[in-house]
């Protein structure tokens, strides 16, 4: 009989990755976690912890002075390169804000997600660890006055102030999260830098790179510094680049600026095998403490690290900001070279002593500058090379292009201006952070309310207007939403989810009655909406009020990167039963992917959805997942419905669904994916069975309200 003292005291596997979850058994079945990626449980600074007064408090003049003394302290457990840590600290800041795309907002440096897996295990960011550790005392010492978010993008702006760039500017205001964003889809990849053709429908094309993915391999923040899938080809690699940097919203001067300010400074490091390395700090030891890419050589001097695998410094002087990249990129002959780690580099044919830089631990050893595949895009590319002409001609216009790009990089997901905070943010309005002028709120709501209910409008189509306009919103980079009114302004008037005829109807009946109140239009909008839900309350037998915050501004098209705003064009909307297409992945993880960035848990989904079915919101007017005979009134009925045992549900095409009279066989309804998941996903299941019990009738309509009101005031960073 077994030893009572040799047993397991816990399930194995119950607490680490070994064992299986409920998503492994059964892969194929809707998984919600990404509804729940930041649940107020896993803050330990509690519910009613608020940063912007915490940042108050604090002497950001102290903790300047600290920074910059940081970055010539060097420590003995992780030396710094020539005796600063620049270099360190702006990689660390740029592959923080690096990771943000534009097609979903997701990525960034807005919320201290280094910290976690898998972003603080990624191969690019080897070493990156050690940054965050040295940063640690600043961290302890000013606590909760300072995030890891507005830290780690702080240490990149004082890094290139102290070697001489003068910054465009800093906004505090990053709100650390607590838990990995895991749900975050980084690419379909299980490997690290697998070769990159899985991502593209051709690798020789960029643009058919997978969306809503920017870089082009596993693991890497950008492009492969040695070519596409590690073959050296500057031009292709070139290709790569321009697709990888729009995707972040960066133009060709943007994009070259960056690459030759982020390489004015710092160095890379491949002085040996990247194989002997150590374990990421994911899958180190206990011992290991975070920490990972333990070199077996027992040292941390810069001679010896090994992160990328290339070895060497780009410029004569890498912690002075100066034009010393240029002046080697475009005056030398670059030939193919190996690093001593075997790595893809470019150096010079031939180079005087003095314009090679000092090693980075023996200042009486020089050694060859190199140069990326990504660098010699640079040079190569036709376009590329004639910005790179023109910085080399004028530094101080490169240096102001390079420090208005890097302040764009550093703060492009953290949403508008309102939310900065400090004395270094700068007071120009800037075309990507979305401007919106203040809007009225000296206006009768009641009058304009009056005025909506006699305008002629249906409630389906009031309500979708609104709900339109909202869906923007994400709260990956606080973009969009209903303030700025621009789902009246291009691009987003012509697109096919917004119904462009539908909504020009719509505009034409709100625009006026916005005029005549001294009200904005997205003021109107909104209340529209509202307008349209209390009709549908009132129809169904009770007398709830929908909250309504005045002060939204309208947004012209000169404050509108068109653009950009492009790449927020839905491509299916699970609330108003729409998709454009189909994709690889179901509605109903498109859907889940739109409650997510709205903010929305997965019963404010299942409410709303239950509720827009019965507003007649559906796109093109179909009925689909209208399971009632009383379209139009706010009732419960979508849910009933969907789990009355009367019925039974049979697929009439490849994307909709019969609901026959189990006795008849008559066709009663028809659904979609979208409809039916609320009663096949047993977690949302339990949610429709709350709203289908007789006693939650009224609870249904107060619910809705609450998360109606959630997603119109999105984006209303100018209301508590």
């Amino acid at each position: 009989m077994m030893n009572e003292m040799n047993k397991c005291p816990v399930m194995h596997g119950g607490n680490t990755s070994s064992g299986m979850n409920a998503m492994e058994w059964w892969p194929n079945a809707l998984n919600l976690d990404i509804l729940h990626q930041h649940d107020t449980k896993t803050n330990p600074l509690g519910k009613d912890f608020n940063y912007r007064e915490e940042l108050k408090k604090l002497d950001i003049a102290a903790l300047k002075k600290d920074m910059h003394a940081l970055m010539t302290d060097s420590q003995d457990w992780w030396p710094a390169d020539w005796g600063h840590y620049g270099g360190l600290m702006i990689r660390m800041a740029w592959h923080a804000a690096g990771s943000y795309r534009l097609a979903d907002g997701r990525g960034g440096g807005g919320t201290g997600n280094q910290r976690f897996a898998p972003l603080n295990s990624w191969p690019d960011n080897a070493s990156l660890d050690k940054a965050r550790r040295l940063l640690w005392p600043i961290k302890k010492k000013y606590g909760n006055k300072v995030s890891w978010g507005d830290l780690f993008i702080l240490a990149g702006n004082i890094a290139y102030e102290s070697m001489g760039l003068k910054t465009f500017g800093f906004g505090f205001g990053r709100e650390d999260i607590w838990h990995p964003e895991k749900d975050t889809y980084w690419g379909a990849e299980k490997e690290w830098l697998a070769p990159s053709d899985g991502r593209y429908g051709s690798v020789d094309n960029p643009a058919t790179m997978e969306n809503p993915l920017a870089a082009v391999q596993m693991g890497l923040i950008y492009v492969n510094p040695e070519g596409v899938n590690g073959k050296p080809d500057p031009l292709k690699t070139a290709a790569q680049v321009r697709e990888t940097f729009a995707r972040m919203a960066m133009n060709d001067e943007e994009t070259v600026a960056l690459t030759v300010g982020g390489h004015t400074v710092g160095k890379c490091h491949g002085n040996g095998d990247a194989g002997t390395l150590g374990a990421e700090p994911e899958a180190g030891d206990v011992i290991e403490q975070g920490f990972g890419w333990t070199n077996p050589a027992g040292t941390a001097k810069a001679n010896m690290a090994i992160t990328s695998g290339l070895e060497g410094a780009w410029t004569t002087n890498p912690t002075k900001w100066d034009n010393g990249y240029l002046y080697l990129l475009l005056n030398h002959e670059w030939e193919l070279k190996k690093s001593p780690a075997g790595a893809n580099q470019w150096e010079p044919v031939s180079i005087k002593e003095e314009d090679k830089p000092v090693d980075a631990s023996d200042p009486s050893v020089r050694h060859n500058p190199i140069m990326t595949d990504a660098d010699m895009a640079m040079k190569m590319d036709p376009t590329y090379r004639e910005i790179c002409e023109k910085f080399y001609k004028d530094f101080d216009y490169f240096s102001e292009t390079f420090a208005r790009a890097w302040f764009k990089l550093t703060h492009r997901d953290m949403g508008p201006k309102v939310r900065y905070f400090g004395p270094d943010v700068p007071q120009e309005d800037l075309i990507w952070q979305d401007p919106v002028p203040a809007g009225s709120k000296d206006y009768n709501v009641e009058a304009v309310k009056a005025k909506i209910a006699e305008c002629g409008l249906s409630i389906g189509e009031m309500v979708s207007t609104a709900w339109d306009s909202a869906r923007t919103y994400r709260g990956s980079d606080m973009r969009g939403g209903t303030d700025g009114a621009r789902i009246r302004l291009a691009p987003q008037k012509d697109w096919e989810s917004n119904e462009p005829a539908r909504l020009q109807k719509a505009l034409s009946v709100l625009g006026p009655i916005a005029t005549d109140a001294g009200a904005s239009l997205a003021d109107v909008i909104v209340l529209a909406g509202n307008v349209g839900v209390e009709k549908a309350i009132k129809a169904a037998g009770f007398t709830v009020p929908v909250p309504f915050a005045p002060g939204r501004g309208d947004a012209t098209a000169e404050m509108t990167d068109a653009d950009s705003f492009d790449a927020m064009e839905p491509a299916a909307d699970g609330y108003r039963n729409w998709q454009k297409q189909e994709y690889a992945v179901s509605p109903e993880e498109l859907m889940l992917d739109r409650t997510q960035l709205l903010g929305l848990t997965a019963p404010e989904m299942t409410v709303l959805v239950g509720g827009m079915r019965m507003l007649g919101t559906n796109h093109g007017g179909t009925k689909h997942g209208v399971f009632t005979d009383k379209e139009g009134a706010l009732t419960t009925d979508f849910f009933v419905n969907l789990c009355d045992m009367a019925y039974k549900w049979v697929p009439a095409s490849k994307s909709t669904y019969e609901i026959q009279d189990r006795k008849t066989g008559a066709v009663k309804w028809t659904a979609t994916r979208m409809d039916l998941v609320f009663g096949s996903n047993s977690i949302l299941r339990s949610y429709a069975e709350v709203y289908a019990q007789d006693d939650n009738k009224e609870k249904f309509v107060k619910d809705f309200v609450a998360a109606w009101t959630k997603v119109m005031n999105a984006g209303r960073f100018d209301i508590a």
